[in-house]
């Protein structure tokens, strides 16, 4: 006699349906993944908007800058630089006695000054100074004849 087949060995209703298949699990890590992506979104986007409110009121910020020279030469040519709306403007001057001072206000991202004093053939002695707003004067002395003094105030 011949073998049964697979059919005839199973114990179980000929027409019955096969058992159902596992529920599939839903994958939570590209939710994740998303919600991490929004939240680094929204933090750069915050500090992108405080660093241009920042930079936005520097550069609408009036700055007071003071130019001042003072010794006993008795010729000195002045030249002062200062940065105006993004602007760098040279202005000269000569003097024959000193002390010579000179206050100007400016606005823009870059603020301040600088100063060179260039002294006579007859020498003597100055001293520069550049002070923006009531910060610490920067300074800077030159003796003896042509001699020159240089100050940045930022």
């Amino acid at each position: 006699m011949s073998e049964p087949n697979a059919w005839q060995q199973w114990d179980g209703p000929q027409h019955a349906a096969p058992p159902p298949a596992p529920p599939r699990r839903r994958r939570r890590w590209p939710w994740v993944v998303l919600v991490i992506v929004l939240l680094l979104g929204g933090g750069c986007a915050a500090f992108a908007g405080l660093f241009v409110n920042s930079v936005s009121d520097e550069v609408s910020k009036t700055v007071r800058v003071t130019y001042e020279v003072t010794g006993d030469a008795k010729d000195a040519a002045i030249s002062y630089t200062t940065w105006r709306d993004g602007d760098m403007l040279t202005s000269e001057e000569s003097s024959r006695d000193l002390p010579w001072r000179k206050v100007v206000t400016t606005e823009g991202f870059i603020k301040g000054g600088s100063l060179s004093v260039t002294l006579g053939a007859d020498g003597g002695r100055a001293t520069c100074s550049v002070t923006v707003d009531d910060g610490t004067p920067r300074t800077a002395t030159a003796s003896g004849p042509f001699a020159t003094a240089s100050c940045e105030g930022i």
